[in-house]
């Protein structure tokens, strides 16, 4: 298979289903002409033309609108945001319109949408820049949360996105786009929406984790098994719908678990998880679930101070550990 960038793998997945499919068409900040604000539409424009790669004003609330309109007549937009704080903005669309048009309409019209771009803690871009939304989306009904860590993922997942009728929350962390990984140039190479993936086997406690923290997780794996632990490292891939079946049977094998996610604690997607663990197979634990995650203050601008917020390969260690000593 040949090795790509993530951000390839996500260009090679929409340019497929656009040749496979004539209502798929991208609309966002900068993606024709530019080529998008991180390269992910390189050559898009050229190839489809600007009825298919639109660029549009800065707007955000205006083209989720317009996306929506079109996936309700039988289109299948994709919306790209150039960061995801920006679709903060577009929130009511998202959250009243695309999450609730198949329920209130008592399923007369489906929604075929995908909303994407990047989050994430990428490197001095400051409180307003640097959210993490996916709780927030995947606390919704209606809507489908995807955010895939490795290049493969990225690319099955999003032509999955791209086929489902339903609208989804695509979520790619810009520090991962110049990742680099094998990836199928199968254009039918599909990732089933819904279903985690155990991307390092163990016996000793489950890590369970998704999007950039998947590298922080395998790198603490790596160094716990230096020291004869063993970790189960889980990558979520999708947060909503939540494979509970994936790791209901990691945790009931390891009888621990350690969440661990670049976001805030506080009504966070590890609070979600760990309630969903406890409930289902309390009687499986050997000590409480473990949380890892990042500072519950406002994102600084200052480089160093961000990295201080972030989970570390040292915390996880750290976490691992105190449960293991219970």
């Amino acid at each position: 298979m040949p090795v790509i960038q993530y951000r390839e793998a996500l260009n090679q997945a929409m340019s497929e289903e656009m040749e496979r499919d004539d209502r798929v068409f991208l609309m966002g900040e900068e993606v024709a002409e530019y080529n998008g604000a991180y390269k992910v539409s390189q050559g898009m424009l050229d190839r489809f033309g600007p009825r298919r790669i639109i660029d549009t004003p800065i707007s955000e609330e205006g083209f989720a609108g317009i996306g929506i309109g079109a996936a309700m007549v039988g289109l299948r937009p994709i919306i790209e945001f150039m960061t995801f704080s920006f679709s903060l903005v577009a929130f009511d669309q998202i959250v009243n319109n695309a999450a609730n048009i198949r329920y209130m309409s008592g399923g007369q019209f489906s929604l075929p949408i995908v909303f994407r771009g990047n989050s994430g803690m990428a490197g001095s871009l400051a409180a307003t820049h640097s959210h993490r939304p996916e709780a927030w989306y995947a606390h919704v009904p209606g809507l489908t949360v995807v955010m895939p860590a490795t290049p493969a993922d990225a690319k099955g997942l999003l032509k999955s996105s791209i086929r489902s009728d339903d609208p989804i929350v695509f979520i790619e962390h810009e520090n991962l786009l110049g990742e680099r990984g094998e990836v199928p140039d199968d254009p039918e190479f599909l990732i089933p929406i819904g279903q985690a993936e155990i991307k390092r086997p163990g016996s000793d406690v489950t890590i369970i984790t998704y999007s950039r923290s998947l590298l922080t997780s395998l790198k603490a794996a790596e160094k716990l098994a230096d020291e004869g632990i063993d970790c189960e490292v889980v990558d979520l891939r999708t947060i909503r719908p939540l494979d509970m079946e994936t790791l209901v049977a990691s945790v009931t094998k390891t009888h621990r678990a350690v969440i661990v996610e670049e976001n805030w604690p506080y009504c966070g997607i590890g609070a979600g998880i760990a309630d969903r663990l406890y409930r289902s197979i309390f009687d499986e634990l050997d000590a409480p679930i473990g949380r890892v995650f990042t500072k519950d203050a406002p994102v600084p601008y200052n480089r160093t101070m961000e990295l201080a917020m972030l989970p570390s390969v040292e915390g996880v260690v750290a976490e691992v550990k105190s449960l293991l000593n219970r």
